[in-house]
């Protein structure tokens, strides 16, 4: 039986907000501090001890492989086993979130990781300890929300006394993008999407949570350590200061 993998990397978007450094390189390939983005969640994964995980390409994708190369190896020297989710090579487009990751969905294990490409959060820990309790729950979800940066500033979700995350509220944090995740959540009743994706639907994640919320099956935490959406040429250049 071939292992699963624990995580997913999200690396499929075009990045038109950061143009033009991705006009010829993926965004999370930039590199904040000489290391790309995409190699900052790979070593941190690999020292919380994934081994395994997959990471989903469209726009220049082949440019990612071609990144870790062949036998890829973490920061530290641990190896890593890479499975890539090509949606530009099978499809032409990005899947968004949902759609690339009931893509992937083969490739993982019932439950993984989740976090975006694109985003800096050097010190998260990818806590084992924090899978575990994840998978002794009921929850479909388990979100990391941070507290509202300039840029959205009215936030994404609420966050209950109980640990519930909330499709509302009086005080929304931002998703970090960031989370733990059960495969049930990209298979009916709550997602839609055939199972792998063959016909290439694009859909986003947040439709699906929300519903999930609705139902009291996702928890969430607030994370207050460093975190960047690294969403603009200005916000990057202000990491690399």
């Amino acid at each position: 039986m071939v292992s699963t993998a624990q995580a997913i990397v999200l690396a499929a978007g075009r990045g038109n907000r950061m143009r033009p450094l991705t006009d010829r390189v993926p965004k999370p390939l930039l590199a904040v501090k000489g290391r790309s983005l995409l190699r900052w969640h790979v070593d941190a994964l690999a020292d919380a001890g994934v081994d395994r995980l997959v990471i989903n390409t469209a726009w220049l994708g082949e440019q990612i492989p071609a990144h870790f190369g062949p036998r890829p190896q973490s920061s530290a020297g641990r190896p890593v086993t890479i499975a890539y989710s090509a949606e530009g090579e099978d499809f032409g487009y990005a899947l968004e979130t949902a759609g690339g990751i009931a893509r992937a969905l083969p490739l993982l294990d019932t439950r993984f990781w989740v976090v975006a490409g694109d985003v800096y959060a050097p010190g998260f820990p990818f806590d084992p300890a924090a899978l575990e309790r994840f998978a002794r729950s009921d929850r479909l979800a388990h979100l990391w929300l941070v507290p509202n940066p300039a840029h959205n500033p009215r936030g994404d979700f609420g966050l209950g006394a109980d640990g519930l995350a909330l499709n509302g509220g009086a005080e929304r944090f931002t998703y970090s993008t960031i989370g733990l995740y059960r495969r049930e959540l990209f298979e009916p009743p709550w997602c839609e999407i055939h199972p792998g994706n063959p016909q290439g639907t694009a859909e986003p994640l947040a439709p699906l949570l929300r519903r999930a919320m609705d139902a009291g099956r996702v928890s969430a935490e607030l994370y207050t350590g460093p975190w960047t959406d690294v969403g603009t040429p200005e916000r990057l250049a202000e990491l690399n200061a």
